[in-house]
């Protein structure tokens, strides 16, 4: 991968990357390559591994059931020892460094402690670093709310700030870096013929994520999609700095449209059900708005037809939300008169995803035909332009990978 000079780019570091010390000393030895080379460089770190887990775990032995805003006030830490380390770091080898917390930044975001989302970024001081020739240290997964309050962004969020200050700072590139060398046709350790995919549009990778693909946050990928970011998906343990790659990037920018990009899979998801409700309008809204209410996100949805003036009605969300939608669906339920509710969270979610299937009909077809072949029942099915999704027998889900990797050809790829 050669750099063109005279470039800025943010580059991310995740927990793995920044483990130990020695793993620090690497990140600094890359950002200083990249600075000889003639570019502008801010970095974004996650806290080292296991660290997040470890203040976690404080919490729970103080109080479990605290306030959300302190508890986002100690799991904010672990990104500020990672930020003055790598200054350090950098400062002893000769190359002036600032460290940037989110509140620093000014990375504004709402109040939802603990999946806060960012709505601006003040850049302006960090830019006044860069001319003065400082590579820039700044702590992910963090900002602060419009009254001062320190903030969190969920699991993953370095991501999404890398990304979010990659638009602020009007950066050539957000380059990603974790412990794999991009991203792949699926998860190598279920596929181990899996193949690396060089370059991705925007648009797919956007759906890879939000399908379970674990290599992109997926706000990260809708803040580069929405503001046209490429990122680059590079590994932080390859030597040097021209080793493999992915580029996501528009889709204009691919010369080669791909019928099925990948397969992509969630093992995260619970399924819900409701039978027996009546079927008029207005039901959905009644069901799904208490849940939303609660802040709880609805991933796929299917009604039934009605019959005899009453239909059912099936929702799937995260695993973890599963007993408070539980407990939210048996009270709509009371209320509606409904005849059941019920609740599975033996499932998994897969999809297979690809920009060329706008063009090309029959895809679903052939991806019902390979799940029939090997006898795996589909209990739920989602679609959009580039992708169907289906959610199946959990106890399936290796098969069902392997078996449409084949189907596909993507071994080939």
């Amino acid at each position: 991968m050669e750099a063109k000079k005279n470039r800025l780019v943010v580059q991310k570091y995740g927990g793995t990357s920044v483990g130990t010390v020695e793993r620090i000393q690497e990140v600094a030895n890359r950002v200083i390559r990249y600075r000889n080379r003639g570019d502008s460089v801010v970095v974004v770190l996650s806290a080292m591994s296991g660290e997040t887990n470890k203040l976690v775990g404080l919490i729970n032995e103080i109080n479990p059931n605290g306030s959300a805003r302190e508890k986002d006030v100690v799991l904010s830490t672990g990104e500020q020892v990672t930020i003055g380390l790598l200054s350090l770091a950098l400062e002893a080898k000769g190359c002036e460094a600032r460290s940037y917390t989110g509140t620093q930044a000014r990375v504004i975001t709402d109040n939802a402690y603990s999946k806060a989302r960012i709505s601006e970024i003040d850049g302006s001081k960090i830019k006044e670093d860069l001319n003065l020739g400082k590579v820039v240290v700044v702590a992910g997964f963090q900002g602060v709310d419009a009254e001062g309050n320190i903030t969190t962004l969920g699991r993953g969020g370095s991501d999404t700030t890398a990304v979010a200050l990659a638009v602020a700072l009007d950066a050539d590139e957000c380059q990603i870096y974790t412990d794999v060398d991009g991203v792949y046709t699926t998860d190598p350790r279920m596929v181990p013929e899996a193949t690396h995919i060089p370059k991705l549009a925007l648009e797919e990778m956007l759906e890879m994520a939000s399908q379970g693909s674990k290599v992109l946050q997926i706000r990260a990928v809708e803040f580069a999609y929405k503001y046209n970011m490429p990122i680059r998906v590079l590994s932080s343990f390859d030597d040097g700095d021209d080793g493999k790659s992915t580029l996501v990037t528009r889709e204009e920018d691919i010369m080669e449209e791909v019928l099925v990009r990948g397969v992509a899979f969630n093992r995260d998801e619970a399924q819900l059900t409701i039978t027996g409700v009546p079927d008029q309008p207005g039901v959905a809204h009644k069901i799904l708005g208490p849940i939303s209410d609660a802040n709880i996100e609805v991933d796929m949805i299917v009604q039934n037809i009605g019959t005899d003036g009453a239909t059912d009605f099936t929702f799937t969300v995260h695993r973890n939300e599963l007993e408070q939608a539980k407990n939210i669906l048996a009270e709509t339920g009371k209320s509606l008169g409904a005849k059941n509710w019920s609740s599975d969270d033996k499932i998994a979610k897969i999809s297979i995803i690809g920009g060329g299937m706008r063009s090309h009909a029959g895809v679903a077809t052939q991806m019902f035909e390979a799940l029939a072949k090997e006898n795996i029942n589909i209990q739920l099915i989602s679609t959009s332009e580039i992708k169907v999704s289906v959610v199946i027998d959990e106890k399936y889900l290796e098969l069902a990978v392997r078996s449409l990797h084949e189907a596909f050809d993507l071994h080939e790829a």
